[in-house]
């Protein structure tokens, strides 16, 4: 069964002389198991699609369903208890809580998820993999935007989701540190049967995808 399948979708703002169209007919299926990236500038409609299959956008029309059934067809708060037990948002702004330290982002998705999180041996190996295992009783203005993006990252993964949506993971990272955050990924989506879709413009990530899309003014069309 696909974790995603998103039919005829579309996005409309405004109205009249006002009205803007930012997808166009969007199809898309993502598997367990695949790393996808959605490439395409600023402005063509990434970041809308990642919040519509993420359940935070209703569409103006189309169909979202994750795994198997249709967003339409659950309430707020199932969708709410959803995005809470099966996707993990890594997103451009790290919201990163500022008074609280880096150890503490994690015991605070203890309190509202108290079970179903990564063991504290697999959270080590995240935070071993991303080299922020000595930051942890650091706060949030005492990084550097690359250390908060991997921090990110690492509390995304720390529920355990069946699904990882990524909104720019690598912008604020330089080469090596790219190739590292792909690679876990990678094994993410492989060795731990999940899918994950990164929208992004950065083209050091494809090396790592299983599939890749172009969204271009509102259009997606798969390139391989």
């Amino acid at each position: 069964m696909n974790s995603f399948s998103v039919r005829n979708v579309n996005q409309i703002y405004g109205e009249g002389t006002a009205k803007v169209h930012v997808l166009h007919d969007v199809n898309f299926e993502a598997e367990p198991g695949t790393l996808s990236l959605i490439m395409g500038p600023s402005g063509s409609g990434k970041s809308t699609f990642l919040t519509i299959i993420g359940g935070l956008l209703t569409p103006t029309s189309g169909h979202v369903e994750v795994n198997g059934v249709d967003y339409a067809k659950r309430s707020k708060k199932e969708r709410d208890q959803m995005r809470l037990d099966a996707i993990g948002f890594v997103l451009q702004t790290y919201h990163l809580l500022p008074y609280l330290t880096v150890a503490d982002q994690f015991k605070l998705v203890d309190k509202v998820k108290p079970e179903g999180n990564l063991s504290a041996r697999a959270l080590d190996d995240v935070l071993e993999t991303l080299d922020i295992k000595s930051l942890m009783h650091k706060f949030p203005n005492e990084l550097s935007g690359g250390q908060q993006q991997r921090v990110a990252i690492a509390r995304a993964l720390y529920p355990d989701p069946s699904i990882i949506l990524a909104d720019e993971p690598t912008a604020a990272l330089d080469s090596a540190r790219v190739t590292v955050v792909a690679k876990l990924l990678k094994d993410l989506a492989v060795k731990h049967h999940k899918s994950v879709i990164v929208v992004t413009h950065d083209t050091r990530l494809i090396n790592a995808a299983d599939h890749v899309y172009e969204m271009t003014d509102g259009y997606l069309t798969k390139q391989s």
